[in-house]
């Protein structure tokens, strides 16, 4: 237990996540009282929106129109997502309140990115070039490193540590070649995966060959091990975690419909906050914007912890 973070940054993806995965409609005034509402809790970084085709995820049509209701408050960073130079023109329209980065990205399971983007491993290298001259031309600073599939694939089954590294190094020869510096890594669970197990031994392979590289983790609760995985994550000293209010949003390449998506940041929140790490995060003003949630997108969320409320609450009932 030696390696336990004395903090974690839990980064919200909620309003990204999930309002692109529910049917809806739903409206925006609403989608923007969740972002507000969360930024309010102490969280540190919200993911709240993404900038990609209306065709294709219509659930974030009104990303823009979304953004110009929303403006961070102090010591809160709202960051987005895109997946081309068109989205990135997009967010750049919003650089007054979005904290703007790039990103690198790669799958550790050739399957799943063929599956994902019909790109082999070949056209997904042009492609991140592309995209990391894209910021580059733009004046953003490409710092992050992103690996999909990290854990294992429904594609390809089992994912071995060593595709997780080679991943990795694809990513590190693009952000060389650009005259990136990479400050951050964050591997994905992206199908649910992921065992203590797993983590234990990816986590140890890839800073085996990175050793200073701060290593962040994306975790899914798919099949209910969210939670354990974090555990093992926080053990070997993790202090970088996404995850969605509630568990909102699912997770499209489960092969199974309604089958659960990220960490509930709640959840992660009450683990760390027993075990003494701190979150900066006020747990009962998270489970109202949780409750928040659930009423926007009008159905029960994952949760447990929305059903029974925080241990801090009992306690003070108790005293």
């Amino acid at each position: 237990m030696s390696d336990l973070p004395k903090s974690v940054e839990i980064r919200e993806e909620g309003p990204r996540e999930g309002f692109q995965i529910e049917p809806g409609p739903i409206p925006t005034e609403r989608k923007a009282a969740l972002v507000n509402a969360l930024a309010a809790t102490g969280l540190q970084q919200i993911q709240v929106c993404s900038f990609v085709s209306p065709k294709l995820v219509p659930g974030w049509a009104d990303a823009d129109a979304m953004m110009a209701m929303v403006t961070p408050p102090p010591g809160v960073s709202f960051t987005a997502l895109w997946f081309n130079a068109q989205g990135l023109n997009r967010a750049l329209a919003f650089r007054d309140r979005l904290k703007i980065y790039g990103s690198i990205s790669f799958a550790a399971s050739e399957a799943f990115q063929k599956k994902n983007l019909n790109r082999d491993r070949a056209g997904q290298i042009e492609a991140q070039r592309a995209l990391a001259k894209a910021h580059q031309d733009a004046g953003v600073a490409v710092t992050r490193i992103g690996i999909q599939a990290a854990f294992g694939c429904n594609y390809m089954g089992d994912v071995p540590p060593e595709l997780v590294v080679r991943a990795v190094q694809d990513a590190y020869d693009v952000a060389e070649e650009a005259g990136a510096t990479i400050t951050e890594l964050m591997l994905a669970d992206t199908m649910g995966w992921a065992t203590p197990l797993r983590i234990e031994r990816t986590l140890g392979a890839v800073r085996a060959r990175w050793p200073d590289v701060a290593i962040g983790l994306h975790l899914h609760d798919t099949r209910g091990l969210g939670i354990a995985n974090a555990m093992a994550g926080l053990r070997m000293g993790v202090a970088k975690f996404d995850t969605t209010v509630g568990g909102l949003g699912g997770c499209p390449f489960a092969g199974q419909p309604g089958a659960p998506g990220n960490i509930c940041t709640e959840e992660l929140a009450l683990l760390c906050g027993e075990m003494g790490i701190e979150t900066g995060i006020d747990l009962d003003a998270l489970i109202e914007a949780g409750h928040l949630a659930e009423d926007i997108v009008g159905h029960k969320l994952p949760s447990e912890l929305l059903r029974s409320g925080s241990l801090d609450a009992f306690r003070r009932k108790a005293a």
